[in-house]
């Protein structure tokens, strides 16, 4: 029994693209699909918008959501810079699926998300699609570990032309502005995998004086002073990609050993400040952390993409949405087709679709957060399977504590 299939179609007729995309999805399932997924490119909003329009139209799925791309992931390929739609469609017997569109809302004195299911105790995933110019994703899903408990939230932010121009599609309408997608309960084998495509050097230290984003201190000394110190005694390569953009990663368990590859969330060092020898970071991170400087390279994210998925435990894997930022693709490999061929070498033949975000979002250390640079996937394994070390299982959830969500809330 085939589950799941992609589609890809290119060309400057996108409503063309958008039947022949969706009739591939559909054509290796063995029965009518719970859940289509479709990804539109293009400069043209309107187009866009009528292409998922006609999408959503001729699915006939339960659930369709999806958005407007800088790029879409189909078929074996990546496609940037051209009109293009991709489509993804899932047969997930015993599955509930809730699809929700969420809303921002103005007070006198703060926002207010709201929209949001509220949760059961089979909750497994969600899936989010964000419009990055007028939802506070960041907020939003840093906040969302502490109001739904244990549910991951996957996905990433709409591209398109500018503020306005990206389109969100859910069960057959279509917005420009908040935020859509799905919950995802009841009988589902699902796992996570996210891979920030960062390579850690130098040593472990401690943060012992910070301020917000600023770090004046590592390990006793001042930040800037350290971190000279450490390139200085990195090989002349990795010299070479701090100088081009460092980053620096926050170890996410404390307790471990050491601190490898993927052991970090990585964030950016955005500046520096000669007179007080402090390191500007694009996280808050405390006192008490331990960090790790980290380079991100095409070597360093293929090896870390490649690693991850040697190691991952969900087999096999029957269909995977893969959400991979638009820094990557052609911007840092020789083709937009990587990240589907290593997903594809690794999983088989497993109905594979997607888009590149302008941000990511997906789980590291069982808290959710937006990433950037990052492959973000959310895989299914097979019906009936039962969870493994590779599943994801809902814990007890209360879907009202994320409407109203205040993101100033958020640190």
């Amino acid at each position: 029994m085939t589950r799941f299939g992609d589609g890809l179609a290119l060309g400057p007729d996108l409503t063309s693209a958008a039947r022949t995309a969706i009739e591939k999805a559909l054509a290796p399932l063995s029965a009518q699909p719970d859940l289509v997924c479709v990804f539109v490119s293009s400069e043209d909003p309107e187009a866009v918008e009528e292409a998922g329009r006609v999408a959503m139209e001729i699915a006939g799925a339960r659930v369709v959501v999806g958005c407007s791309a800088d790029g879409v992931i189909g078929g074996g390929h990546g496609v940037e810079e051209a009109t293009a739609v991709s489509a993804w469609a899932a047969v997930l017997p015993g599955a509930r699926l809730e699809a929700f569109r969420l809303e921002t809302l103005k007070t006198e004195d703060r926002l207010i998300v709201v929209g949001m299911p509220e949760g059961r105790d089979d909750d497994v995933v969600g899936m989010l699609l964000a419009d990055p110019y007028s939802f506070p994703v960041d907020a939003f899903v840093e906040r969302s570990v502490d109001a739904l408990p244990g549910l991951p939230l996957v996905g990433g932010m709409a591209g398109g032309p500018g503020q306005g121009g990206t389109r969100l599609f859910v069960d057959g309408e279509v917005f420009d502005s908040g935020a859509v997608g799905v919950v995802l309960g009841g009988s589902l084998v699902a796992a996570t995998v996210v891979s920030q495509g960062a390579r850690p050097v130098g040593p472990d230290m401690v943060v012992t004086r910070a301020e917000e984003n600023l770090l004046y201190e590592l390990a006793g000394t001042p930040a800037l002073e350290k971190l000279e110190h450490i390139v200085l005694g990195l090989p002349e390569e990795e010299q070479e990609l701090a100088g081009r953009g460092l980053l620096i990663g926050v170890a996410m368990d404390e307790y471990a050993d050491e601190h490898e590859r993927g052991d970090f969330l990585v964030r950016g060092v955005v500046g520096a400040d000669t007179d007080t020898g402090a390191l500007a970071v694009g996280d808050v991170i405390e006192v008490g952390r331990t960090v790790r400087f980290q380079v991100r390279d095409a070597g360093a994210a293929e090896e870390d993409l490649s690693a991850l998925l040697e190691r991952f435990d969900l087999a096999p894997v029957e269909g995977a949405l893969l959400f991979s930022c638009n820094g990557r693709g052609r911007a840092m490999f020789d083709d937009s087709d990587h990240d589907a061929r290593i997903l594809n070498g690794a999983f088989g033949p497993a109905g594979i679709g997607g888009f590149f975000a302008a941000g990511e979002i997906g789980p590291v250390a069982g808290r959710n957060h937006v990433h950037g640079f990052t492959a973000s996937i959310l895989a299914f394994g097979p019906h009936g399977g039962g969870l493994d070390g590779g599943g994801l299982d809902g814990d007890d959830l209360d879907g009202d504590d994320l409407n109203g969500l205040d993101p100033d809330d958020v640190p």
